[in-house]
Order: C-alpha cells, then structure tokens, then sequence
C-alpha cells in the first residue's frame, strides 16, 4: 500500500499532528436546525436512525465504544471482526451501528440487538446490523482533526475495504434541500448537513447540522404509572429533560411498547423505586411511582406544547449511549 500522505497537498500535511493510538476521543455531534439550504460548500448525508458509535483499532486490540463510552463489542460481534479484517491497525473510525425495517433504518428493530451483551446471543439474532461509517479522527500515528472533512472521507473510503456489514456512508454534494425532501419521502430521519473543508471538533458543532424529518428525541425517564385493564408491566412511563440542572417533566408515554418491554422493563423499574419525585416540580399523575432518573429512552412526538409538554409522544426505544443528565430539550438553533 503505498503512503497516504504522498496524496495530501503540502498544506493538509501541515495540519497532520503526531498522535498515538487514543483509548478515547469525544465524537463531533451535530445541532439541530430548521433551515434547510443548498450549498456548494457542504455535504449531505442520510441521517440513520441507530446507535453512535466510535471504533478503536490498535494492532490486534479492536474496541466498539458507545458516544458515554459503554463497551458495545459484545452487542455488535460481526462489527469487531469487520474492523479486525482491515488492512489497516491503528484508526479511530466514526459511525453509527444501523438495523432496517424494510429499506427504512429501524431503532426499534435495533433494539432488539443493543439489550443484548453476549456475543453469542448477538450472532443468533435474526436482527442483521450494519456499520456505516463516515469519519475518520485518527490513522496511523497521526491525528486528522484538522484536515477537511472531505479529505477525511476520502481517505475513509480509500483505504479500507467494504462489504455488506461496513459500509461507507455516501454523501450528496451541494443539493441539501431536495436530498432533504427525497430523504422525507422515502421515510427517513432526514440529513446530516456538514461543512466540506469543516475540522472534526470533539463537541457539538453547527458545523453538522441536522435537518429532521420528524420530531424526536431523547427523554429521561424518572417514573411510571400502573396498567391498567389486560395491560401487563406499567400503564405509562413520565419523563422530562434537564434545564439548568433540574430535570422538567415533559408528560407521559402511554404507546409504543410491546408485552415483553413491558413486563420486562417494569422489574428493572422496580429496581429504581424511590419515594422521592426526581422532577423539580411533581407532576399531577395518580398512582405514579417515581423512579431514580438512571435510563433515557428515544421518543417521537407531533410537537412541544407552549407548557413544555409533548404532544402525542410514542416509545421507540431505550438508549444507552448518552448519560441523563445529558438530556436536554433540543430546539433548532437558528
């Protein structure tokens, strides 16, 4: 394989910093937005609806790490061997572990595969993953923060090899708003904007921008009402978002689930059980039982009410990539 670098222009090999392989790096996250805009620019890719995750490779030694740096080998086995078959030992790689619902990526499908922590139990699931991957921090002894974007997916898509479980995420160039309104039609979850020539920041950025098709996102759940009737496990669960370090309740989430989440869920709730409401005003719920606020879950609702309250939220599924007192209510940002 010949050198790399002897592709890089003089300057973009000024801007290589010596690094040695990194047990961790904050990924670069995107902010929301409700503008919509071609440019020629910025990229545009499809935004997919699955688990971020951060890929370590150095010599022999391969880690899968969640974005709050929960170990996900286990979860995703096929993804460690894809990552052991490369050609190259020392990256860190960007990406996002996907399932799919026909042609549509599923969270809810994916769920069934991020709730698993044996590698064994992960490989007999009939629920097939895919990592698509779209950013490369680190190579080879050098950091790549500060080379473009574009330079960086280029040599992404160069160097390492791809088959039906890694995949290289494609991009469209220039055409955001109608990448944007062809990503709404076919029911994705929209696009991620990026600057072209943009660094790779280890925090949110308006660098990426993320133009959503829909409303949702990630809530902390801190209790729960009874069933009711037939119904098994829990009636509802009440959750909120943390403003100025208080966690604000946002309403409750009686759809969504299945029987087996339901009598599941409710005995890890149970776990959690504690007198004392977590929402820094207590919500007017009958028979609620509160919970210590420990899991988030991902919820997709019409619209915030001018209170702060959902509008017809639906349960798509828990996460475990991101820490509660993360949570916050995500508004576009100009």
């Amino acid at each position: 394989m010949s050198d790399w670098r002897d592709e890089l222009s003089d300057d973009e090999r000024e801007r290589l910093e010596p690094a040695d392989p990194p047990e961790w790096i904050a990924p670069m996250l995107a902010t929301l937005t409700d503008k919509r805009f071609s440019d020629p620019g910025w990229i545009y890719e499809r935004k997919l609806d699955g688990e971020r995750l951060l890929a370590f490779r150095n010599g022999s030694d391969v880690k899968l790490l969640t974005r709050n740096r929960k170990n996900a080998a286990a979860t995703y086995p096929e993804l460690i061997e894809a990552l052991e078959r490369q050609p190259v030992d020392d990256f860190v790689i960007d990406g996002e572990a996907v399932a799919f619902d026909g042609k549509v990526s599923s969270f809810s499908r994916l769920q069934q595969r991020m709730q698993v922590d044996d590698a064994q139990k992960a490989r007999d699931s009939d629920v097939a993953v895919y990592f698509y991957v779209f950013d490369l921090p680190h190579l080879e002894g050098h950091s790549l923060d500060k080379l473009p974007l574009r330079t960086r997916k280029t040599l992404l898509k160069t160097l390492f090899d791809f088959d039906d479980t890694f995949r290289f995420t494609p991009h469209r160039n220039e055409d955001g708003e109608g990448y944007f309104e062809q990503a709404c039609e076919k029911g994705w979850e929209g696009v991620i904007a990026k600057r072209a020539d943009s660094a790779y920041r280890h925090s949110r950025s308006r660098d990426w921008l993320k133009f959503k098709c829909g409303h949702g996102q990630e809530l902390v759940i801190g209790g729960f009402t009874e069933p009711q009737g037939e119904r098994v496990g829990f009636g509802a669960l009440l959750v909120g978002v943390y403003e100025d370090d208080e966690l604000r309740y946002a309403g409750k989430v009686g759809t969504g689930y299945d029987d087996d989440f339901l009598a599941d869920f409710r005995e890890r709730l149970d776990e959690l059980a504690t007198d004392d409401c977590p929402f820094a005003e207590t919500p007017s719920e009958s028979g609620a039982t509160w919970v210590e606020p420990k899991y988030v879950g991902e919820f997709g609702f019409t619209e915030w009410t001018d209170d702060g309250k959902l509008r017809h939220p639906r349960f798509l599924g828990l996460r475990r990539d991101k820490n509660p007192t993360d949570v916050v209510r995500e508004a576009p940002d100009g």
